[in-house]
Formats: C-alpha cells, structure tokens, sequence
C-alpha cells in the first residue's frame, strides 16, 4: 500500500483531538465548510461556515466515524440530527484556549495535510471574542532544509476567526 491508497489521517486526528480537550476539561469545537453534503441549521452557518461545539454536555448520540461526524444537539431549543462529512471539517480546537488543529480546505480529489493551529495574541485576555488562530507550519528539526517559499505566497498569513 503507497501513501495514495491509504486512508486520510484526517478523522484519526479530529478523534485524538476530541479527546485531548476532553481529558484536559476542554471545550471540542469543530470549524465546518458548509456546502450541500453537510447538514446543519443553515440559519447558523455564516460565510459558508459553521463553528459546532461537540462537548459531551452539547451534544447527544455523538459519533466520530472515519466518514462523518454525526451527532443530536439543540439549537435555540430545537433539537437537531447534524451530520457532518469528515472532509468539510477545517479545524477542531478547544474553546478555552484556542489550541487545535487546522486543515486545508477540501478541495476535490485533494490529499489532506494538517497545519498546526496556534492562538494569536490578543489584546485582552478577557476578550474571548477577539481570538483568533493563526495557521503555523511546524517547527523544523534542525537536521531538516527549510522548505523554500511558494510563489504567490506573500501577505499576511491566513487565521481562523473564532464564531460563537
């Protein structure tokens, strides 16, 4: 079996992750790219995104499979069956403290690297709502060559802005 035919590490590490921030008494959130294979109250979806808390107290019925992500929960009361493809999920971190893991966007017929997810600075500890995460590539072992900048890469580099 090559690198291609094996199965995407994606719902391994979103499952590792959950239950990191579990251990930890952290809250799991889950950053999605809607489209029309996922199914969540589309009222809450806000450019193209959704942020779902995936905690054991929000949630009933929680199941992370290698292809969705499905699970009941209630919104404004109403209770909801959500169902999530692996695929469009782009991040899953802890509310607390932002810490997590990015992946890129789907993209058809794309392979799927993970980008490690660091908080940004904010101004105000107390400020929840003003965090947002920074993409960062993983530090380099000293033996390793930096890989060489992309073309087109310049500007300011891309972050996660947190939807409560």
């Amino acid at each position: 079996m090559n690198a291609l035919d094996a199965t995407s590490t994606r719902p391994y590490l979103i499952r590792a992750l959950y239950e990191w921030c579990t251990d930890n008494g952290f809250t799991p959130y889950v950053a999605v790219l809607v489209d029309e294979s996922v199914q969540v109250p589309r009222e809450y979806v806000k450019d193209g995104e959704i942020v779902l808390n995936i905690s054991f107290d929000a949630t009933s019925a929680l199941k992370l499979g290698n292809d969705f992500i499905e699970f009941k929960a209630r919104f404004a009361g109403t209770a909801r069956e959500i169902l999530v493809p692996i695929s469009r999920v782009i991040a899953i971190y802890a509310r607390e403290n932002g810490q997590g893991m990015a992946f890129p966007s789907p993209v058809a017929g794309a392979g799927v690297a993970p980008i490690a997810v660091e908080p940004a600075s904010a101004g105000h500890a107390d400020d929840r709502s003003s965090k947002t995460l920074q993409l960062a590539p993983e530090p380099a072992d000293e033996g390793d060559t930096p890989e060489p900048p992309r073309p087109g890469a310049s500007g300011p580099r891309p972050s996660l802005k947190r939807v409560k």
